[in-house]
């Protein structure tokens, strides 16, 4: 393949043009595929269009919609043109859309007509298929145009990140940092038939680079506009789907999907891919019942550091099924304190994919890297006596409880040991004696039944005292964030109301 230099192109030229790229369940009137060749031709299209509305190279341009193929385009055509692509969770209040937009310094907003109303007046905007005087199809410019070649280090998007400790912070990525994520990923050769059912938003890092390891292997993406389990099962049957990616609150809601799942033919998944939150043994079981020729793997990255942290073992021993995989060497390394390389400490990592910095945010860049360049995650992993690295919890989510520290995702795992529990979270709740104390939000794997006594009684058997849930609350489904991942600042709102009063009468 020939040598990348620009994020937003990614074709391999010496490939087949005609084969499938892209099959955008978002179209109207039912599924439109496009080939990779169209897919190229629309990205220039796109970038002679953005070249002619006046802006200059490193301007920032919003993408502010749901997955789409003009998504897809978008975002490699502003980088194809010199521009930085600026993808934003259009699942955020509007005060916060504005706060980025303004954040960012964005000059122009790329819209679906959804998400019109939440840019502010005074930015111009182009909307995704309208005929209006605002449609992003009047600035598209059919004919060649030459990909510019990016200085070394110079920025291509701007991410955001979730907000859940605070405002979001933008997160500029480097075309040669990523870049980098690209080649490491496509080095393994994956197999250009296979079809990927992306259904995770393209704004979060998870979604956004499997799509762009996909057009750069030459594979073809099956996207949705949004996460749904009855659809995306149904999108797994319809386009014989051989590559799911995901992340694990999604695997649970569709297997939970026994009536969907049992007139669906599922055979053609071979990989499962999930990544951006632990995976439990139960779920991992769960899959293999549903999906037993499929590939279960799970994953780790950061928005600030990329998702190529772990790989498979020298020795090629098998990746444990709530592993993250072996760490790649000299990009990663667990600090415990000042002890670099310990059994469990904080994962560090330091690669070409790493932002050179938050924007506008310089103490808190100070913060989060090391003066030897390293970036400090957050999350503490645990190392086994093969290598293997687990997810652990993160240094901000760990709270004491009269004097013992807990991670939520220690007690998580605990309670998933039990047969009857599907999915759990837990949440820090004030204590006036103990400081904070854990309860738990928890679904039941569907034909099980298990109460909260014992629930209760299953974690003091099985685990410190301090750890168990003083209480078990019992829900269909645990809500999600824009990022698909547990929402757990919603689940923290309502332990406040179960514990409130009125919500103890």
């Amino acid at each position: 393949m020939p040598e990348l230099t620009n994020l937003g192109d990614l074709l391999n030229r010496s490939a087949d043009p005609a084969h499938p790229a892209l099959v955008d369940c978002s179209a109207p009137g039912g599924p439109h595929r496009m080939s990779h060749g169209e897919l190229d031709a629309a990205c220039r299209a796109a970038a002679r269009g953005f070249a002619g509305l006046g802006l200059a190279r490193g301007d920032r341009v919003a993408v502010l919609a749901a997955n789409s193929a003009e998504f897809v385009i978008s975002c490699c055509a502003l980088m194809r043109a010199g521009l930085v692509a600026v993808p934003i969770n259009y699942r955020f209040p509007p005060e916060t859309v504005a706060f980025i937009l303004d954040d960012a310094d964005c000059r122009v907003a790329l819209v679906d007509r959804d998400r019109r109303a939440a840019v502010p007046d005074g930015l111009p905007a182009l909307v995704f298929r309208s005929d209006g005087p605002e449609s992003f199809e009047r600035v598209l410019d059919p004919g060649p145009f030459e990909t510019l070649r990016p200085d070394p280090d110079e920025v291509a998007l701007f991410l955001y990140t979730s907000g859940s400790t605070g405002r979001p912070k933008g997160v500029p990525l480097t075309h040669r940092g990523h870049l980098w994520v690209v080649e490491q990923r496509i080095a393994r050769r994956p197999d250009p038939a296979h079809r990927l059912l992306v259904a995770a938003p393209l704004y979060h890092m998870n979604g956004l680079a499997i799509c762009q390891m996909a057009l750069a292997a030459h594979l073809t993406i099956v996207l949705m506009p949004r996460f749904a389990a009855g659809e995306y099962i149904r999108a797994i049957g319809e386009h014989r789907v051989t590559w799911l990616t995901s992340v694990a609150a999604m695997m649970a809601m569709v297997v939970r999907e026994r009536d969907e799942l049992a007139k669906t033919d599922l055979s053609s998944v071979s990989i499962v891919r999930m990544g951006s939150a632990p995976v439990s043994p139960q779920l991992v079981a769960d899959i293999r019942e549903i999906l037993p020729q499929a590939r279960i793997t799970n994953g780790y990255g950061t928005t600030e550091a990329g998702p190529v942290v772990h790989g498979p073992h020298p020795d090629g021993l098998a990746q444990p099924d709530i592993s993250v995989g072996y760490p790649i060497p000299g990009i990663s390394r667990l600090v415990d304190g000042d002890n670099p390389d310990p059994d469990q400490g904080e994962i560090q990592c330091r690669n070409p994919a790493v932002t050179p910095g938050y924007h506008k945010l310089p103490e808190k860049t100070a913060e989060v890297m090391t003066p030897d360049g390293w970036y400090r995650t957050g999350d503490v992993m645990r190392r086994d006596a093969d290598g293997f690295h687990y997810f652990v919890g993160r240094l901000d989510d760990m709270f004491n409880c009269g004097g013992e520290n807990i991670y939520p995702s220690e007690v998580e795992k605990l309670l998933e040991r039990h047969e009857a529990v599907e999915q759990a979270c837990v949440i820090p709740v004030a204590d006036a004696i103990k400081g904070f104390k854990p309860i738990a939000f928890v679904v039941r794997r569907p034909g099980h039944a298990v109460s909260e006594d014992e629930l209760r009684r299953f974690t003091l058997a099985r685990g410190p005292a301090y750890q168990h849930p003083r209480s078990v609350t019992f829900l269909e489904t645990l809500p999600l964030s824009g990022t698909n991942k547990i929402d757990r600042q919603a689940l923290a709102r309502r332990a406040d109301m179960l514990l409130s009063p009125a919500g103890r009468a």
